[in-house]
């Protein structure tokens, strides 16, 4: 079953965000990931006004999407905005209507 990434961030530091941000497509890639949005024009219509950034990643199946995050080549990458140079939260969802019975 597909499943979506998805990422809300706050930016702190430019620079070094960029560092993480120029390397994850094609780690994204490696795993079959397809991003579907990245960056962009956005409305909060509700919650906390906290993030300025927003990403929608689809993987084949939960496990790419895991296998993605805890790569180490993912993990190096994101060591770029650790530390203070953006604030991220990142979920991993499965497609389709879970609740339907």
């Amino acid at each position: 079953m597909t499943a979506y990434w998805v990422a809300r961030s706050k930016i702190n530091e430019p620079v070094a965000y960029k560092r993480y941000t120029d390397r994850v497509p094609a780690i994204i890639a490696k795993f079959s990931g397809k991003v579907l949005a990245r960056g962009g024009k956005f409305k909060i219509l509700e919650g906390p006004e906290k993030f300025g950034r927003f990403v929608v990643i689809e993987f084949p199946t939960f496990a790419d999407a895991v296998a993605c995050h805890q790569s180490p080549e993912y993990q190096e990458a994101a060591a770029h905005r650790k530390g203070g140079a953006g604030d991220v939260e990142i979920i991993i969802v499965d497609g389709g209507d879970a609740t339907a019975v």
